[in-house]
């Protein structure tokens, strides 16, 4: 359904980042930010699903000016790649500055701009969501991030947080002491699932779990005008 385009980011980088129009009627644009894999076959259908439900959808290749077309499965040196990529070779204000870029782009457009991420993405979207006044919702996915180093300041917009609660890299005591925080802006879900339940690609995939979540997700977007 949707295709490779180049946008520019602030730093006048001409990014390859997917673009999936709106089926039928527009609702708004959505910022949908990659795991650590890149723009994956998974992450693709995932903007198309979106785009089906009348959002255009952008998803930036944020790892492309390290690793121009980088993508890769969740095999052991692929996987030691994304991580390196994510943690050393890449700065993380950088891929919020391309996400806000990203969201300047159908801020230009009508309707409202939403963002979700996962796992890397989620940190991406909830810290977005934190800065970024043009965004009318966020949806995060278990952005190790979120509960460390972003626990604050309240997102500036309506947002909500999926966490699976058997995940070892992100510990339910941080996810416990966000929601101690009780932000305003901000609920947060725990389901009975591990770390990306809700990739259909990876061994804990958690179906119920996922379509709860996306449920969640198009609720929130509706109530914020998509």
């Amino acid at each position: 359904m949707g295709s490779m385009i180049r946008i520019t980011m602030n730093d006048g980088f001409e990014m390859p980042t997917y673009h999936a129009p709106a089926q039928g009627e527009r609702k708004g644009g959505l910022v949908l930010v990659q795991e650590i894999f890149g723009v994956t076959d998974h992450i693709r259908e995932l903007c198309d699903e979106y785009a089906a439900d009348g959002y255009e959808v952008l998803s930036p290749s944020l790892f492309d000016r390290e690793q121009p077309g980088f993508e890769c499965d969740y095999s052991t040196p692929q996987y030691n790649r994304a991580i390196e990529l994510a943690r050393k070779a890449h700065p993380f204000d950088q891929s919020v500055a391309d996400a806000d870029s990203c969201i300047a782009w159908l801020t230009a457009k009508s309707g409202p701009v939403f963002i979700t991420g996962y796992c890397y993405g989620g940190s991406v979207s909830w810290r977005c969501a934190q800065l970024n006044p043009d965004l009318a919702a966020c949806s995060s996915y278990y952005g190790s991030m979120v509960p460390t180093l972003f626990a604050d300041p309240a997102p500036q917009c309506a947002t909500i947080a999926h966490f699976g609660r058997f995940d070892a890299g992100i510990p339910m005591e941080g996810v416990d002491a966000l929601i101690a925080k009780a932000h305003e802006t901000a609920q947060i879900f725990v389901y009975e699932a591990n770390h990306g339940f809700n990739s259909d690609r990876r061994k804990d995939y958690h179906e119920p779990s996922a379509d709860l979540a996306r449920e969640r997700t198009l609720m929130l977007f509706r109530a914020c005008g998509g």
